[in-house]
């Protein structure tokens, strides 16, 4: 059985996202993923056909009025060209994004993500987590503290650079990463079988 390889297609613009995405790969390379870190607005032809043979690509941007960055909308206008031949059909894909505000809106960038993924035929894997921190005996500490299930959220504070972002949320990063792995490697287990 190979190596599942997993893609982190990114932007960040202050490095609030960056930091995010380097828990997403840490959690990825933890699980034994071959990982792949893109950030999406300077991406080369060599890293296009990284995402072509990946068996995951996971989404990442921050929030910025509603959806994703501006950045990342190009990037996902240019996977066009793949989607005219499905080249990308029956990949896994997942996401992740940051705002200043604990909602900011996060819940649409994943949504954008998750449309993106459908329309090249990709598979969704979901955070797969319980919100966190919301009983009297939860914690800001707890795993997916934002309480979304569609894929990783985090929230950091304007004046505060990335070495602020909260541990619970990087933590939730990593673990979407392992997921993700995890269940590229089942999926090829269930191919190889059938």
């Amino acid at each position: 059985m190979t190596t599942p390889v997993v893609s982190i297609a990114y932007h960040s613009g202050y490095g609030h996202t960056a930091a995010l995405a380097e828990a997403v790969r840490a959690g990825a390379a933890e699980a034994g993923a071959e990982v792949h870190l893109i950030k999406v607005d300077e991406i080369t032809e060599e890293q296009w056909e990284t995402l072509d043979r990946s068996d995951a690509i996971v989404f990442g941007s921050p929030t910025y009025m509603g959806t994703a960055s501006g950045a990342f909308h190009v990037f996902a206008e240019a996977t066009s060209k793949r989607w005219f031949g499905q080249d990308w059909r029956d990949k896994l894909a997942a996401g992740f994004t940051n705002s200043a505000s604990k909602s900011g809106d996060k819940l649409h960038t994943l949504q954008f993500f998750q449309t993106l993924a459908a329309q090249h035929g990709m598979h969704w894997v979901n955070l797969g987590l319980l919100p966190g921190w919301n009983s009297t005996t939860a914690s800001e500490n707890d795993l997916n503290r934002l309480g979304f299930f569609a894929g990783a959220a985090a929230q950091s504070n304007t004046d505060e650079g990335p070495e602020a972002v909260h541990k619970s949320d990087l933590a939730t990063a990593e673990h979407l990463g392992r997921r993700v792995t995890e269940t590229a490697r089942a999926l090829r287990r269930g191919r190889v079988a059938a």
